[in-house]
């Protein structure tokens, strides 16, 4: 059990190891967390914010030692659930695919186009089977929540855009990069599918604070990405981060969920619930047990 200072965080946040030292983040406590599907990243880490309990989960490690593929996105997500956590932000390093989304900007992206080929991308099968709908893959109301934090800590925000996810970890050729801003693609990243897919079969709110920290390989007058150009953009935007937190934070615990995310498996299980076996039940209790009595 949680101490009661720290008990259901209703937030948590998905990102890098350096948003666990966010000023004024007090009753730090690690947790470590099984789960039916393995282990997650890393502990979580909760504490409150504001007076607020909140969840924090490094999502490569806490030494940046997960590629994107071996991330457990499912540990990740099922270990916040079990926290009480309802909502989750996801802090993003991403590539731009457009002139006027530039490097240093946040963007909130509204929609996701999944081109990864080696991840789990559900909770459910071995004798359980749902078919979530998510036309909508962001929560609408966490992310505008989300915008109005962000441009309270005086960055460059966008609200939309399509994200592609790629399996990584290797960046994009420039052929690769021109076919997908042909598409209509606005960012490209590693790791927001299927993360977006498994919060909303857990019935969590998510959305995506993406930190543009360079323009892909397809912009010929600015320089290739590279690793070194992700992390100091990411380090100067350490803080804007922090104080967007800290923002959405103040407000998160006032305003109640006016979206459907919390309801997002209540027409989506389809096996027949007398032939759905003991094991499978056991496994996935903690999302399903409002629907199976």
């Amino acid at each position: 059990m949680l101490p009661e200072s720290t008990h259901s965080p209703r937030l948590g946040v998905i990102g890098g190891s350096g948003l666990y030292h966010i000023p004024g983040l007090t009753e730090v406590r690690e947790n470590v967390i099984a789960t039916p599907f393995g282990k997650p990243s890393a502990p979580v880490i909760t504490g409150l914010l504001e007076d607020v309990p909140v969840a924090f989960l490094a999502r490569h490690g806490l030494n940046h030692q997960l590629s994107p593929t071996e991330v457990n996105y499912r540990a990740n997500l099922y270990a916040l659930k079990t926290l009480g956590v309802e909502r989750v932000v996801s802090i993003s390093a991403v590539g731009s695919l457009r002139e006027d989304y530039a490097p240093g900007d946040i963007a909130i992206p509204d929609q996701i186009f999944d081109l990864t080929h080696q991840r789990q991308r559900s909770f459910f099968g071995e004798g359980l089977v749902a078919h979530i709908s998510i036309p909508e893959p962001f929560c609408p109301q966490l992310s505008e929540e989300l915008m109005t934090a962000v441009q309270a800590s005086d960055a460059k925000v966008h609200r939309g855009g399509a994200l592609v996810t790629i399996e990584g970890p290797r960046f994009s050729t420039r052929a690769e990069s021109n076919v997908y801003r042909s598409w209509g693609m606005s960012l490209i990243g590693m790791t927001t599918a299927p993360e977006a897919f498994l919060a909303r079969e857990a019935e969590l709110c998510y959305a995506v604070m993406a930190h543009v920290t360079d323009y892909d390989c397809w912009h010929i007058s600015e320089q290739a990405v590279t690793v070194e150009i992700v992390i100091e953009t990411l380090n100067r935007n350490t803080e804007i981060a922090q104080r967007a937190v800290r923002t959405l934070v103040k407000s998160d615990q006032t305003r109640p969920r006016q979206c459907t995310c919390g309801v997002a498996l209540a027409d989506a299980i389809i096996t027949r619930r007398e032939a759905i076996p003991a094991e499978a039940r056991q496994r996935l209790e903690l999302l399903v047990k409002k629907y199976l009595p």
